[in-house]
C-alpha cells in the first residue's frame, strides 16, 4: 500500500514537472521566433486558432483570396459567399465564411492598426 502511494505521488509530481517544462519550452520558442517573421505569423495564427479555431491560411482558402488581395475585395467576396449560403440554407457554410472573415479581419487590423473594418 505504501509503495502505491509513493508511485502515485511520483507520477503526479513528474507530470507537473513535465507540464511546467513544456510551457517554459513553448514560451522560449516563441521568444526565439520573435526575432524573425515566424513569430508574427505564429502569433496571428495562434490568436485566430484560439478565438475561432481557424488559421489565416484556412480563412483565405474558404474565402478564395490570396495574401495580396485588398481588404475591400475580401469584404466583397465575404458578402457574396455569405448571401449565397444564406439563400441555399447552408448555415454551416455560412458560419465558416463568417469565421473566415473574422479571422482575416483580425489579421488586417493587426497589420493596419486604427483602420475601420
Amino acid at each position: 500500500m505504501q509503495a502505491a502511494k509513493i508511485f502515485a505521488n511520483l507520477i503526479v509530481t513528474g507530470g507537473g514537472i513535465l507540464a511546467r517544462a513544456f510551457v517554459q519550452a513553448y514560451r522560449q520558442a516563441l521568444a526565439n521566433a520573435s526575432k524573425n517573421f515566424v513569430a508574427q505569423e505564429t502569433i496571428q495564427n495562434t490568436i485566430c486558432r484560439a478565438s475561432k479555431g481557424m488559421t489565416e491560411q484556412e480563412a483565405r482558402q474558404i474565402l478564395g483570396v490570396t495574401e495580396e488581395t485588398p481588404w475591400e475585395e475580401i469584404v466583397e467576396q465575404y458578402g457574396s459567399l455569405f448571401e449565397n449560403n444564406a439563400k441555399s440554407g447552408s448555415f454551416y457554410l455560412q458560419s465558416k465564411v463568417h469565421r473566415a472573415k473574422e479571422c482575416l479581419e483580425a489579421v488586417h487590423q493587426g497589420k493596419n492598426p486604427g483602420t475601420p473594418s
